[in-house]
């Protein structure tokens, strides 16, 4: 039994009683680090490309940009997100775009402008991976509030394009983020998150930092190549077994 992180496993053994002498080995998904890159900071056609998918999405080019990737399904917390970027905004000048498809995309915009936010939230449904790749580079930060995750790999993807992550501490998340990288908030707490953002958009410095960290830690542990290694092991260990 191969589950995808801890996380995964440990609900495994609670819910379906799994044997003391059952053969389980945790293998993390890794993801294209080919595709998903840090942004060339020095190029000026990098530098002139992100002014303008700022000025596309009507952000300020000194306004934080969050960005926020994932199926519009109520499991993803789109509308915690919602609610807690509202309470954000009361004391820092934000702006979000949120990418996915899902049925609740008219209810989030709704959701949006009841709370006085409409004019900073956008939500995008169809952008192929090579837009949302070019997306993560853009973005100051990017958060990931789910509910619930086998693993999640919208962290890594982000990590990888070494954009900051801010995520709940629950799950396999914490397996992925922590301080480092990013930062983790309490789920279902608008004040935890919103100080989370607060504390990690204090620093233009620090969060390049992060960044850089966030690309080597995926490098180091979370690269196809890795997943590729390491279930061949698990078949191998298979083979010999039987």
């Amino acid at each position: 039994v191969v589950p995808n992180s801890f996380a995964t496993m440990q609900d495994l053994v609670s819910w379906y009683g799994a044997p003391d002498d059952w053969d389980c080995q945790v293998i993390h998904w890794g993801v294209d680090t080919g595709m998903f890159v840090p942004p060339h900071r020095d190029s000026e056609d990098v530098v002139h490309r992100h002014d303008e998918i700022r000025s596309r999405f009507s952000i300020p080019q000194d306004s934080l940009f969050i960005l926020a990737v994932g199926r519009l399904a109520a499991r993803k917390g789109n509308g915690f997100l919602l609610r807690s970027f509202a309470k954000l905004v009361e004391s820092t000048d934000a702006n979000l775009l949120i990418i996915g498809r899902g049925g609740l995309r008219r209810k989030l915009i709704r959701m949006a402008y009841r709370l006085g936010i409409g004019d900073r939230v956008s939500i995008e449904s169809s952008m192929n991976f090579q837009e949302v790749s070019e997306m993560y580079r853009v973005a100051d930060l990017v958060v990931y509030p789910s509910y619930y995750e086998g693993q999640g790999l919208i962290p890594l993807e982000a990590m990888s394009s070494g954009t900051p992550v801010v995520t709940v501490n629950h799950g396999p998340l914490p397996e992925m983020v922590d301080e480092t990288v990013g930062a983790l908030f309490e789920m279902g707490s608008v004040e935890s998150f919103s100080e989370a953002i607060v504390s990690e958009s204090s620093s233009k410095s620090a969060l390049l930092e992060k960044g850089e960290r966030g690309r080597s830690r995926v490098m180091d542990k979370f690269t196809l190549e890795h997943n590729a290694n390491d279930f061949l092991d698990v078949y191998k260990r298979a083979i010999s077994n039987s």
